[in-house]
């Protein structure tokens, strides 16, 4: 999907896939704005203790911290809806920088994706996918464990398009 061309890291994305990921992109700033909270497992997992043992250090840490962490995620996911083109498909042009925060908005993405669909390490992400589309093809799982796939290969192939720049 990307490649990299004259210092660019280029990628044309279908009508669909555009909308998916504007909306992947647009979650996850809405859980960083609206939706955050410390008790919801999902930010837990984008933001962990930094010392599990030790929550009067990890309140400390997070004080320091939190914010520009925050602000950078939110930062980087609009550095994917800034870049997708309006209500159509086409071509997204990233420089070295969009793509880098590109990479870590989609790996954010998936991590909060992974943590609502209970995504383990192990987990082999075809046979669940291929278990709920027995169960029910047209179930709301079915479409979310396929987006977090499409996620997974479209960060894949941008790290794979950053890679071949070295």
């Amino acid at each position: 999907m990307f490649r990299r061309q004259a210092g660019r890291y280029i990628a044309t994305f279908a009508v669909d896939e555009a909308r998916v990921l504007r909306k992947v992109a647009g979650e996850v700033v809405g859980l960083l704005t609206d939706g955050f909270d410390h008790s919801d497992p999902v930010v837990g997992r984008l933001f962990p203790d930094a010392y599990p043992d030790d929550s009067a250090s990890t309140a400390e840490f997070r004080r320091y911290t939190e914010g520009d962490l925050k602000t950078a995620k939110i930062d980087q996911a609009g550095a994917i809806l800034a870049a997708l083109p309006d209500e159509s498909g086409g071509e997204v042009r990233l420089d070295a920088e969009a793509a880098e925060a590109w990479l870590r908005a989609l790996n954010d993405a998936r991590l909060a994706m992974g943590v609502r669909l209970e995504i383990k390490d192990g987990t082999d992400l075809g046979e669940e996918l291929d278990d709920a589309v027995a169960e029910d093809p047209t179930s709301s799982r079915v479409f979310q464990l396929s987006v977090y796939a499409y996620l997974g290969y479209l960060q894949e192939s941008l790290l794979n398009a950053l890679i071949d720049e070295a």
